[in-house]
Protein backbone atom coordinates (compact mmCIF):
# COMPACT_ATOMS: atom_id res chain seq x y z
CA UNK A 1 0.00 0.00 0.00
CA UNK A 2 0.92 3.26 -1.02
CA UNK A 3 -0.06 6.91 -0.25
CA UNK A 4 0.34 10.44 -2.46
CA UNK A 5 0.44 13.90 -0.83
CA UNK A 6 -0.14 16.75 -2.83
CA UNK A 7 1.32 20.39 -1.56
CA UNK A 8 -0.87 23.31 -1.70
CA UNK A 9 2.15 26.17 -0.91
CA UNK A 10 -0.50 29.00 -0.41
CA UNK A 11 -1.88 30.62 2.89
CA UNK A 12 -3.53 33.52 4.01
CA UNK A 13 -0.76 34.77 6.11
CA UNK A 14 2.41 33.67 7.50
CA UNK A 15 1.94 32.25 10.81
CA UNK A 16 5.58 33.36 12.47
CA UNK A 17 7.04 30.00 13.92
CA UNK A 18 5.89 27.72 10.01
CA UNK A 19 9.24 27.17 8.02
CA UNK A 20 6.69 25.24 5.49
CA UNK A 21 7.25 26.17 2.12
CA UNK A 22 4.11 28.53 0.80
CA UNK A 23 3.69 31.82 -0.87
CA UNK A 24 0.84 34.74 0.97
CA UNK A 25 0.03 35.22 -2.57
CA UNK A 26 -2.65 33.53 -4.46
CA UNK A 27 -1.49 35.15 -8.02
CA UNK A 28 -0.61 31.51 -8.95
CA UNK A 29 -3.44 29.21 -7.93
CA UNK A 30 -4.88 28.34 -11.12
CA UNK A 31 -1.07 27.59 -12.70
CA UNK A 32 -0.41 25.58 -9.59
CA UNK A 33 -3.23 23.30 -10.03
CA UNK A 34 -2.11 23.05 -13.90
CA UNK A 35 1.42 21.80 -12.76
CA UNK A 36 0.11 19.39 -9.92
CA UNK A 37 -1.79 17.66 -12.79
CA UNK A 38 1.44 17.70 -15.34
CA UNK A 39 3.12 16.48 -12.58
CA UNK A 40 0.70 13.49 -11.79
CA UNK A 41 1.72 12.27 -15.66
CA UNK A 42 4.93 12.86 -15.30
CA UNK A 43 5.25 10.97 -11.78
CA UNK A 44 2.47 8.49 -12.57
CA UNK A 45 5.04 5.39 -12.69
CA UNK A 46 7.06 6.81 -9.59
CA UNK A 47 4.62 4.24 -7.23
CA UNK A 48 4.75 1.38 -10.14
CA UNK A 49 3.02 -2.26 -8.53
CA UNK A 50 1.99 -0.31 -5.58
CA UNK A 51 -1.72 -0.15 -4.74
CA UNK A 52 -2.98 3.70 -3.28
CA UNK A 53 -4.54 3.91 0.12
CA UNK A 54 -4.30 7.28 1.10
CA UNK A 55 -4.22 10.80 -0.27
CA UNK A 56 -3.57 13.91 1.92
CA UNK A 57 -3.99 17.37 0.84
CA UNK A 58 -1.42 19.36 2.88
CA UNK A 59 0.58 22.38 2.55
CA UNK A 60 0.34 25.38 3.14
CA UNK A 61 -3.94 25.83 3.19
CA UNK A 62 -5.81 23.19 0.93
CA UNK A 63 -9.07 24.55 2.27
CA UNK A 64 -7.82 28.01 0.22
CA UNK A 65 -8.75 25.82 -2.65
CA UNK A 66 -13.06 25.49 -3.94
CA UNK A 67 -14.58 21.80 -4.33
CA UNK A 68 -14.41 22.74 -8.02
CA UNK A 69 -10.59 22.83 -7.86
CA UNK A 70 -9.81 19.57 -5.80
CA UNK A 71 -12.03 17.93 -8.01
CA UNK A 72 -9.96 19.04 -10.46
CA UNK A 73 -7.34 17.14 -9.34
CA UNK A 74 -9.04 14.22 -7.96
CA UNK A 75 -9.97 13.67 -11.97
CA UNK A 76 -6.14 13.54 -12.56
CA UNK A 77 -5.08 11.57 -9.55
CA UNK A 78 -8.08 8.67 -10.33
CA UNK A 79 -6.71 8.98 -14.34
CA UNK A 80 -3.02 8.19 -13.82
CA UNK A 81 -3.26 6.04 -10.65
CA UNK A 82 -5.64 3.77 -11.27
CA UNK A 83 -4.37 1.01 -8.38
CA UNK A 84 -7.05 2.16 -5.74
CA UNK A 85 -7.90 0.78 -2.45
CA UNK A 86 -8.73 4.27 -1.29
CA UNK A 87 -9.29 4.28 2.82
CA UNK A 88 -8.67 7.75 3.84
CA UNK A 89 -8.54 11.24 1.74
CA UNK A 90 -7.57 14.20 4.27
CA UNK A 91 -7.64 17.37 3.58
CA UNK A 92 -5.66 20.44 5.90
CA UNK A 93 -7.90 22.94 6.95
CA UNK A 94 -7.84 26.19 8.63
CA UNK A 95 -10.79 27.33 10.83
CA UNK A 96 -11.47 30.68 9.34
CA UNK A 97 -11.88 28.57 5.91
CA UNK A 98 -14.90 26.07 7.65
CA UNK A 99 -17.84 28.28 6.54
CA UNK A 100 -20.92 26.11 6.53
CA UNK A 101 -21.14 26.73 2.29
CA UNK A 102 -17.53 25.40 2.33
CA UNK A 103 -18.17 22.28 4.03
CA UNK A 104 -21.40 21.45 1.93
CA UNK A 105 -18.79 22.51 -1.04
CA UNK A 106 -16.47 19.13 0.45
CA UNK A 107 -19.55 16.98 1.27
CA UNK A 108 -19.57 16.58 -2.34
CA UNK A 109 -15.91 16.15 -3.54
CA UNK A 110 -14.17 12.58 -1.66
CA UNK A 111 -12.66 14.23 0.60
CA UNK A 112 -13.75 11.75 4.58
CA UNK A 113 -11.60 13.60 6.99
CA UNK A 114 -10.51 16.97 7.99
CA UNK A 115 -7.16 17.83 9.51
CA UNK A 116 -7.66 21.77 11.45
CA UNK A 117 -5.19 23.89 12.21
CA UNK A 118 -6.10 24.84 15.55
CA UNK A 119 -3.20 25.28 17.89
CA UNK A 120 -5.07 26.95 20.53
CA UNK A 121 -8.20 27.78 22.06
CA UNK A 122 -6.73 31.13 23.92
CA UNK A 123 -6.39 34.20 21.94
CA UNK A 124 -3.71 35.57 23.03
CA UNK A 125 -1.43 31.95 22.06
CA UNK A 126 -3.26 32.64 18.05
CA UNK A 127 -1.93 36.61 18.44
CA UNK A 128 1.50 35.40 19.42
CA UNK A 129 1.57 32.38 16.53
CA UNK A 130 0.22 35.13 14.16
CA UNK A 131 -2.53 32.88 13.23
CA UNK A 132 -5.36 34.11 10.95
CA UNK A 133 -8.49 32.54 13.38
CA UNK A 134 -9.60 33.27 16.82
CA UNK A 135 -10.05 31.23 19.28
CA UNK A 136 -14.45 31.18 18.56
CA UNK A 137 -14.00 30.49 15.05
CA UNK A 138 -11.83 27.75 16.48
CA UNK A 139 -14.49 25.99 18.34
CA UNK A 140 -16.83 26.83 16.06
CA UNK A 141 -15.25 25.56 13.10
CA UNK A 142 -14.91 21.51 14.76
CA UNK A 143 -18.60 21.98 15.45
CA UNK A 144 -19.74 22.96 12.10
CA UNK A 145 -17.62 19.95 10.63
CA UNK A 146 -19.46 17.88 12.74
CA UNK A 147 -22.60 18.60 12.04
CA UNK A 148 -22.02 18.74 8.06
CA UNK A 149 -21.39 15.02 8.81
CA UNK A 150 -17.49 15.14 8.57
CA UNK A 151 -16.89 13.69 11.69
CA UNK A 152 -13.33 12.39 10.87
CA UNK A 153 -11.62 14.78 12.14
CA UNK A 154 -8.31 15.62 13.85
CA UNK A 155 -6.87 18.83 15.17
CA UNK A 156 -3.31 20.17 16.10
CA UNK A 157 -2.18 21.78 19.42
CA UNK A 158 0.18 23.05 20.46
CA UNK A 159 2.28 23.71 23.53
CA UNK A 160 4.95 25.56 25.29
CA UNK A 161 4.15 28.81 24.15
CA UNK A 162 5.50 32.05 26.33
CA UNK A 163 2.09 33.39 26.62
CA UNK A 164 -0.01 29.79 27.53
CA UNK A 165 0.21 28.74 31.27
CA UNK A 166 -0.31 25.22 32.26
CA UNK A 167 -3.72 25.89 33.35
CA UNK A 168 -4.79 27.64 29.91
CA UNK A 169 -3.03 24.18 28.21
CA UNK A 170 -5.15 21.93 30.46
CA UNK A 171 -8.21 23.75 29.53
CA UNK A 172 -7.11 23.51 25.58
CA UNK A 173 -6.74 19.77 26.27
CA UNK A 174 -10.40 19.77 28.06
CA UNK A 175 -11.54 21.33 24.89
CA UNK A 176 -10.44 19.13 22.49
CA UNK A 177 -11.84 16.06 24.50
CA UNK A 178 -14.72 17.99 25.11
CA UNK A 179 -15.35 18.55 21.53
CA UNK A 180 -14.91 14.38 20.69
CA UNK A 181 -12.65 14.72 18.03
CA UNK A 182 -11.32 11.30 16.67
CA UNK A 183 -7.68 12.41 16.63
CA UNK A 184 -5.29 15.16 18.27
CA UNK A 185 -1.92 15.94 17.03
CA UNK A 186 0.09 18.14 18.90
CA UNK A 187 3.58 19.95 18.96
CA UNK A 188 6.04 21.89 20.94
CA UNK A 189 6.51 25.16 19.45
CA UNK A 190 10.12 24.91 17.88
CA UNK A 191 11.99 27.92 16.81
CA UNK A 192 12.98 27.51 13.63
CA UNK A 193 15.61 29.14 11.87
CA UNK A 194 15.16 32.00 9.32
CA UNK A 195 11.16 32.56 10.45
CA UNK A 196 9.47 35.56 11.63
CA UNK A 197 9.52 33.44 15.24
CA UNK A 198 13.30 32.99 15.39
CA UNK A 199 13.80 37.09 14.10
CA UNK A 200 11.40 38.42 16.96
CA UNK A 201 13.41 36.42 19.31
CA UNK A 202 16.86 37.51 18.32
CA UNK A 203 15.67 41.05 18.54
CA UNK A 204 14.40 40.29 22.27
CA UNK A 205 10.67 41.44 21.15
CA UNK A 206 9.47 38.29 22.40
CA UNK A 207 10.23 35.42 24.82
CA UNK A 208 11.26 32.21 23.72
CA UNK A 209 10.09 28.49 24.62
CA UNK A 210 10.88 27.58 27.61
CA UNK A 211 11.91 23.78 27.81
CA UNK A 212 11.20 23.01 31.32
CA UNK A 213 7.71 24.45 30.62
CA UNK A 214 7.84 22.27 27.39
CA UNK A 215 8.52 19.43 29.41
CA UNK A 216 5.77 19.38 31.90
CA UNK A 217 3.11 19.91 28.99
CA UNK A 218 3.59 17.24 26.70
CA UNK A 219 3.60 15.15 30.31
CA UNK A 220 -0.05 16.80 31.26
CA UNK A 221 -0.64 16.29 27.48
CA UNK A 222 -0.45 12.23 27.70
CA UNK A 223 -1.37 11.83 30.96
CA UNK A 224 -5.06 13.98 30.47
CA UNK A 225 -5.24 12.57 26.84
CA UNK A 226 -4.60 8.77 28.00
CA UNK A 227 -7.24 9.50 30.73
CA UNK A 228 -9.88 10.40 28.17
CA UNK A 229 -9.06 7.10 26.10
CA UNK A 230 -6.60 8.32 23.61
CA UNK A 231 -3.96 5.77 22.22
CA UNK A 232 -0.67 7.91 22.48
CA UNK A 233 0.35 6.14 19.29
CA UNK A 234 3.04 8.21 18.03
CA UNK A 235 4.82 10.73 19.85
CA UNK A 236 3.14 13.85 18.93
CA UNK A 237 -0.36 12.13 18.06
CA UNK A 238 -3.24 10.64 19.95
CA UNK A 239 -6.26 8.75 18.31
CA UNK A 240 -9.47 7.64 19.99
CA UNK A 241 -9.36 3.71 19.72
CA UNK A 242 -9.34 2.68 15.52
CA UNK A 243 -9.34 6.24 14.40
CA UNK A 244 -5.19 6.37 13.86
CA UNK A 245 -4.33 8.46 10.89
CA UNK A 246 -3.83 6.15 8.33
CA UNK A 247 -1.51 8.22 6.09
CA UNK A 248 0.75 9.36 8.70
CA UNK A 249 1.21 6.08 10.04
CA UNK A 250 2.41 4.58 6.48
CA UNK A 251 5.16 7.33 6.67
CA UNK A 252 6.03 5.83 9.85
CA UNK A 253 5.87 2.39 8.78
CA UNK A 254 7.97 2.37 5.63
CA UNK A 255 5.64 2.35 3.28
CA UNK A 256 6.04 4.46 -0.33
CA UNK A 257 4.48 7.38 -1.03
CA UNK A 258 4.48 10.17 -3.61
CA UNK A 259 4.73 13.83 -2.69
CA UNK A 260 3.25 16.27 -5.67
CA UNK A 261 3.93 20.38 -5.93
CA UNK A 262 7.14 22.45 -4.22
CA UNK A 263 8.87 21.33 -1.59
CA UNK A 264 7.34 18.03 -1.39
CA UNK A 265 9.14 15.11 -0.61
CA UNK A 266 8.85 11.60 -2.35
CA UNK A 267 10.36 7.78 -0.77
CA UNK A 268 10.29 4.48 -2.47
CA UNK A 269 12.34 2.51 0.39
CA UNK A 270 15.22 2.90 -1.88
CA UNK A 271 15.69 6.84 -2.07
CA UNK A 272 13.90 9.41 -1.11
CA UNK A 273 13.68 13.00 -3.32
CA UNK A 274 12.28 16.69 -2.42
CA UNK A 275 10.90 18.94 -5.02
CA UNK A 276 12.07 22.43 -5.70
CA UNK A 277 11.03 24.84 -2.48
CA UNK A 278 9.76 27.66 -4.86
CA UNK A 279 7.04 27.94 -6.54
CA UNK A 280 8.46 30.09 -9.75
CA UNK A 281 10.56 27.21 -10.57
CA UNK A 282 8.67 24.27 -9.96
CA UNK A 283 6.06 25.66 -12.15
CA UNK A 284 8.98 26.43 -15.13
CA UNK A 285 9.84 23.35 -14.74
CA UNK A 286 6.70 21.48 -14.80
CA UNK A 287 5.13 23.61 -17.47
CA UNK A 288 7.74 24.65 -19.79
CA UNK A 289 10.28 22.02 -19.69
CA UNK A 290 8.02 19.22 -18.86
CA UNK A 291 10.02 17.59 -16.29
CA UNK A 292 9.87 17.83 -12.52
CA UNK A 293 12.50 19.76 -10.72
CA UNK A 294 13.66 17.24 -8.02
CA UNK A 295 17.20 16.03 -5.52
CA UNK A 296 17.42 12.85 -5.25
CA UNK A 297 19.73 10.84 -2.68
CA UNK A 298 19.76 6.49 -2.34
CA UNK A 299 19.43 5.64 0.80
CA UNK A 300 22.69 3.58 2.28
CA UNK A 301 21.46 0.82 4.50
CA UNK A 302 22.69 2.36 7.42
CA UNK A 303 20.89 5.43 6.04
CA UNK A 304 17.66 2.75 5.95
CA UNK A 305 18.41 1.58 9.46
CA UNK A 306 18.67 5.29 10.84
CA UNK A 307 15.20 6.05 9.40
CA UNK A 308 13.50 2.93 9.93
CA UNK A 309 14.51 3.13 14.04
CA UNK A 310 13.63 6.67 13.91
CA UNK A 311 10.30 6.46 12.75
CA UNK A 312 9.45 3.59 14.70
CA UNK A 313 10.60 4.18 18.01
CA UNK A 314 8.52 7.18 17.93
CA UNK A 315 5.60 4.73 17.57
CA UNK A 316 3.74 2.78 20.36
CA UNK A 317 4.48 0.00 18.17
CA UNK A 318 8.36 0.26 18.35
CA UNK A 319 11.19 -1.16 16.71
CA UNK A 320 10.37 -4.94 15.89
CA UNK A 321 13.80 -6.73 16.79
CA UNK A 322 12.99 -9.61 14.21
CA UNK A 323 12.26 -6.98 11.28
CA UNK A 324 16.11 -5.68 11.97
CA UNK A 325 17.74 -8.83 12.23
CA UNK A 326 16.10 -9.88 8.94
CA UNK A 327 16.78 -7.03 6.89
CA UNK A 328 19.90 -5.62 8.40
CA UNK A 329 21.53 -8.97 9.79
CA UNK A 330 21.83 -10.70 13.62
CA UNK A 331 24.66 -8.65 14.32
CA UNK A 332 23.47 -4.76 13.86
CA UNK A 333 20.71 -6.98 15.99
CA UNK A 334 23.08 -7.62 18.81
CA UNK A 335 24.77 -4.26 18.48
CA UNK A 336 21.41 -2.06 18.88
CA UNK A 337 20.66 -4.22 22.07
CA UNK A 338 24.11 -3.90 23.44
CA UNK A 339 23.92 -0.10 22.75
CA UNK A 340 20.45 0.28 24.17
CA UNK A 341 21.43 -1.15 27.79
CA UNK A 342 21.51 2.45 29.12
CA UNK A 343 18.19 3.38 27.98
CA UNK A 344 16.48 -0.13 29.66
CA UNK A 345 18.15 0.64 33.00
CA UNK A 346 16.99 4.14 32.85
CA UNK A 347 13.54 2.94 32.49
CA UNK A 348 13.22 4.83 28.97
CA UNK A 349 12.81 2.19 26.87
CA UNK A 350 11.26 -1.66 27.36
CA UNK A 351 11.22 -4.99 25.33
CA UNK A 352 8.54 -6.66 24.56
CA UNK A 353 7.70 -9.42 22.27
CA UNK A 354 11.15 -8.58 20.41
CA UNK A 355 9.75 -4.64 20.16
CA UNK A 356 11.93 -2.07 21.69
CA UNK A 357 9.38 0.75 23.10
CA UNK A 358 9.84 4.11 24.62
CA UNK A 359 8.32 3.90 27.81
CA UNK A 360 6.57 7.19 29.45
CA UNK A 361 9.29 8.66 30.49
CA UNK A 362 11.58 7.97 27.41
CA UNK A 363 9.07 10.01 25.09
CA UNK A 364 10.55 13.15 26.60
CA UNK A 365 14.21 11.81 24.58
CA UNK A 366 12.83 10.41 21.45
CA UNK A 367 14.93 12.22 19.03
CA UNK A 368 18.56 12.30 21.39
CA UNK A 369 17.57 8.31 21.64
CA UNK A 370 17.18 7.11 18.37
CA UNK A 371 20.00 9.16 17.26
CA UNK A 372 22.08 7.83 19.82
CA UNK A 373 21.38 4.48 18.29
CA UNK A 374 21.82 5.53 14.76
CA UNK A 375 24.44 3.85 12.69
CA UNK A 376 27.07 5.16 10.70
CA UNK A 377 26.98 8.34 12.56
CA UNK A 378 30.03 10.15 13.90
Amino acid sequence: MAGIYLHIPFCKQACNYCNFHFSTSLRLKTEMIDALQREMILQQHYLEGQTIETVYFGGGTPSLLSAAELMRLWESLEKHFPRQELKEITLEANPDDLSPAFLREMRTTPVNRLSIGIQSFHDKDLRYMNRAHTAAEADYAVKAAQDAGLENISIDLIYGTPTMTDKEWQENIATAVGLQVYHISSYALTVEPRTALAHAIAKGRTKEPDNSQTAAQFEQLMERLGGAGYEHYEISNFALPGKYAMHNTNYWSGRHYLGLGPSAHSFNAESRQWNVANNQAYLKSILTEGKVPFEKETLSPEDRFNEYLMTSLRTMWGADLGHIASVFGDGVRTQLLAESEPFLDKGWMRIEQEKMILTTAGKLFADGIAADLFRGVA
